[in-house]
């Protein structure tokens, strides 16, 4: 991962040089933006290997930047963390909504946030299969990294993608969210990492499959399974 650029759009500046300071210790190229405008058209013109972004920017919030990130064909593979201090679960809500790929909120552990940034840049890395998996009238095409609901393709975000692969290719078995953390978002032997994120994510893929959720099966306690047909 050295040398892969990190954008950090952030307007306290004693939180940019820290950030900073620790990511390039770790071989990383570090942009800095502290309005969000001009943070947006850095991401636009450098095309980053992961955005970190807070919400509450100048002129400019967080959400706005990510929502165009992810409308762009040219930059909504791009993935991104947002770091803020807004940390109800409606805000992490509306972020992962918008398509980011994790959430940290403030105060944070360096280290912790250098481990999440590695874990999100290895999965948006890997290569999937070509191939198409289908269930009733769900079709995911992995090639063309789309979802489609009998045969009309719906809005889903990267990680909703991994997470309904993942559970469709499970063929009936009980995925804890333990393993989905660590298949969809990285995290290996990382403790103190919220399974609350995992149940956010199936929620918001719940709702977009419509009638079709039912096959997403909640096992108590445990975790998640897909009833294919």
């Amino acid at each position: 991962m050295a040398n892969q650029t990190i954008l950090f759009i952030e307007d306290e500046k004693n939180i940019a040089e820290l950030v900073k300071y620790n990511l390039e210790q770790e071989g990383f190229r570090v942009l800095i933006a502290s309005k969000g405008p001009a943070g947006l058209e850095m991401a636009l013109k450098e095309r980053p290997a992961l955005v970190l972004l807070d919400l509450m920017l100048p002129e400019m919030s967080g959400l706005e930047i990510c929502q165009t990130l992810k409308q762009n064909e040219k930059t909504r593979l791009i993935p991104i963390i947002m770091l803020t201090a807004k940390g109800t679960e409606s805000d992490k809500v509306v972020g992962l909504e918008l398509g980011a790929d994790d959430y940290i909120t403030k105060p944070f552990s360096p280290r912790e946030l250098v481990a999440r940034i590695k874990a999100v840049l290895r999965r948006s890395q890997g290569k999937p299969a070509e191939e198409i998996l289908k269930s009733g009238t769900i079709e995911l095409d992995v090639t063309k990294h789309e979802l489609r609901l009998k045969g009309k393709p719906v809005e889903i975000t990267a990680k909703e993608f991994e997470l309904l692969g993942l559970l469709m290719n499970s063929k009936r078995r009980v995925l804890t969210r333990e393993v989905l953390l660590s298949k969809v978002w990285g995290y290996e032997n990382f403790m103190n990492i919220e399974t609350r994120t995992v149940d956010m994510h199936i929620g918001q893929l719940r709702k977009k499959l419509g009638k079709e959720a039912e096959r997403i099966v909640t096992v108590k306690s445990v975790g998640y399974r897909f009833d294919g047909e």
